[in-house]
């Protein structure tokens, strides 16, 4: 793969663009008009990326390009100079929690270069990641959620009462919370954003030790992305629902439609990600505005130098 002019000093670039969409959907914060604030981060995060002197290409986005006037799948993006670069993103992380003025709602970014990042379809992934510092093989998708955490627990040397496992409160994860509390380990539950959740298994302050769930493929891409910068391990595999989902996954060259990607499957090479808060929340505090100024804060991550910086940022605002 070239790397041609894919350096950390991208990684700036992205979070200008991640704050810009985050500052535009924090307008809508707690207004009740989800598609409205997706609307507003879009907008945002189209210009910004169109400012960069990258050939940008929209791998992981917000559908295909007759679905919406969205960032979309294949989409190319930024001044057609510098680096040919393929982006996955989400500009609103978490519509319902801004619309409803609740906790960890994001804006989310990262590049690699091209051919660097899964071209994940629009459906389900199921997934499981933990953080850095844990020999190959602790956690296995195929497993039960139990068996995950008893290996966990292990390796960390605290019994599975220890272990807390964040995942996405949902239905569909009855089994999962089951089989958890069965081993009495601690279940974090969250509303959306399984992004953050996934990312939170590298921060020791927000105490989440593994996570599990099925949610957005696409949001699997991003979260691996965020991985790649800080270490850790991470398995997906594709959730089909219907023939519909297959042929979106097929459009995007994906045959074999039962594999486990691993953290090298989902996003390999060198990554860039940022993420920037738009509401309060656990990994990151979210936008204020106060004096005439918007106040961000902004995790930026990227495995070219292995560097974790988290950016506090002030610049001049104007409603409109």
């Amino acid at each position: 793969m070239s790397v041609t002019g894919f350096n950390a000093g991208l990684a700036v670039q992205a979070a200008l663009v991640t704050e810009q969409a985050a500052i535009a959907a924090s307008t809508m914060v707690g207004r009740g008009r989800e598609k409205a604030a997706d609307q507003k981060a879009v907008d945002a995060m189209r210009t910004g990326l169109n400012a960069l002197d990258i050939q940008g290409r929209i791998v992981i986005g917000e559908g295909e390009r007759d679905e919406a006037p969205m960032l979309y799948i294949g989409e190319e993006v930024g001044t057609g100079e510098g680096p040919a670069i393929d982006i996955a993103l989400d500009p609103l992380e978490g519509t319902t929690l801004t619309a409803k003025a609740m906790a960890n709602a994001l804006a989310v970014m990262a590049f690699a270069p091209r051919g660097g990042l899964l071209f994940a379809p629009d459906v389900y992934m199921d997934k499981i990641a933990i953080g850095p510092g844990f020999d190959p093989g602790i956690i296995n998708i195929e497993d039960s959620a139990a068996d995950n955490v008893k290996r966990l627990a292990s390796a960390k040397g605290v019994a599975p009462s220890e272990i807390t496992v964040c995942v996405l409160d949902r239905s569909r994860h009855a089994n999962i919370i089951e089989s958890l509390r069965d081993i009495d380990a601690r279940v974090r539950l969250i509303t959306d954003g399984d992004v953050q959740g996934v990312i939170s298994t590298t921060d020791p302050d927000t105490q989440t030790d593994m996570y599990i769930g099925q949610g957005g493929a696409p949001e699997g891409v991003l979260a691996a992305a965020a991985l790649r910068c800080i270490g850790g391990q991470m398995q997906g595999r594709l959730h089909f629902r219907n023939d519909d989902e297959i042929g979106r996954a097929r459009r995007v060259g994906i045959d074999d439609l039962d594999a486990i990607y691993d953290l090298e499957g989902l996003a390999s090479g060198p990554t860039i990600f940022a993420a920037t808060g738009v509401t309060q929340g656990s990994l990151l505090d979210g936008v204020k505005i106060k004096n005439g100024r918007a106040h961000t804060h902004t995790l930026v991550m990227n495995s070219v130098d292995n560097a974790v910086q988290r950016l506090r940022s002030s610049r001049p605002y104007m409603a409109g």
